[in-house]
């Protein structure tokens, strides 16, 4: 059993992070550690979308059925805090 609950209203997540940024560290380690159960809980129908680019701050955006998109900045954040801003996320 995973332990996020993915909506059915989800379409899409993804994840925006600098490749060498300090700030980007936690989300990297995070998404090591749970894109493996995020990819096989839906049986790798969900659309789960890394972008990398060189001084952007880490976020994480979740579009939702007719077009709704919800971004949330974890700058600042450390795995755990990531790992609850994504769960908050995912409710709405």
């Amino acid at each position: 059993m995973s332990k996020f609950i993915l909506p059915n209203t989800l379409r899409e997540l993804r994840f925006h992070l600098s490749q060498t940024g300090e700030a980007s560290i936690p989300l990297r380690k995070f998404l090591t550690a749970n894109y493996p159960a995020l990819k096989t809980q839906l049986n790798y129908k969900l659309p789960i979308l890394v972008r990398e680019s060189y001084g952007i701050p880490p976020s994480i955006t979740a579009r939702f059925e007719k077009g709704k998109e919800i971004k949330n900045n974890v700058e600042g954040l450390d795995e755990k805090g990531i790992e609850g801003i994504f769960k908050d996320l995912l409710k709405n």
